[in-house]
């Protein structure tokens, strides 16, 4: 529960930044067309930094749950792959690396789906 509750501050936190520096730092420097894909890739990482957070509060009840804590390292990973190749592509312009994004979302919805197994299994 801690390490999530950890992992989850730190990409909430990283989010906030890694936004402030594409509003400020990015502008001007690339597309219009890339800053969205980096908003996105910020909008992404925040909204599952909070599933985190859920996965967290969810583990303090259920400690036994190994659907929590694999969907919570799924998480995690969907933030890396989806989030950071919209980052990674953003910045480059390399467009192969879009071929990443869709892992990362797939890893979102498991990890969405292992949530919801795991509340039918245990609430």
């Amino acid at each position: 529960m801690k390490l999530f509750l950890i992992i989850g501050a730190i990409n909430a936190m990283l989010a906030v930044a890694l936004g402030a520096f594409g509003a400020h730092g990015l502008e001007g420097k690339i597309s219009e067309k890339y800053l969205e894909v980096w908003k996105t890739g910020v909008q992404y990482q925040m909204f599952h930094a909070m599933g985190l957070f859920v996965i967290a509060f969810l583990l303090s009840k259920f400690p036994q749950s190994s659907l929590l804590t694999a969907s919570g390292w799924i998480m995690f990973a969907g933030i890396v792959l989806f989030s950071g190749s919209l980052y990674v592509l953003s910045t480059s312009g390399i467009k192969v690396l879009g071929a990443i994004t869709p892992l990362g979302g797939v890893a979102f919805i498991v990890a969405w789906i292992f949530i919801v197994v795991a509340a039918v299994k245990w609430l």
